[in-house]
């Protein structure tokens, strides 16, 4: 057995470390992926590295969006609001 302080000195981790709770919410999420994963820590990376790609791509998306509609305001950009609204009616009555 050792103990602090005799043999073995702490190692710190090379790079920083995060706690997170495995709340039950988290915790179905996580069954819901892989019920027996080889590694949760290996899972809860591969996880946040998506979730982060995701709303990177999320974010990158809205602020197209809001510069393309900065455009129309601008009249830079041609709309036909009414062909847009017979498209958008269309479209709902398609889903429908």
């Amino acid at each position: 057995m050792y103990r602090y302080g005799d043999t073995l000195a702490p190692v710190p981790a090379k790079q920083p470390r995060v706690q997170v709770t495995v709340d039950p919410e988290l915790a179905e999420a996580l069954t819901e992926v892989d019920p027996k994963p080889p590694s949760r820590s290996r899972l809860m990376r591969d996880l946040a590295l998506r979730g982060a790609r995701a709303l990177s791509e999320e974010r990158r998306r809205s602020d197209e969006a809001h510069q393309y509609l900065l455009r129309v305001a601008d009249g830079e950009v041609d709309l036909d609001f009414d062909a847009a609204r017979d498209l958008h009616q269309a479209r709902g009555e398609h889903l429908r």
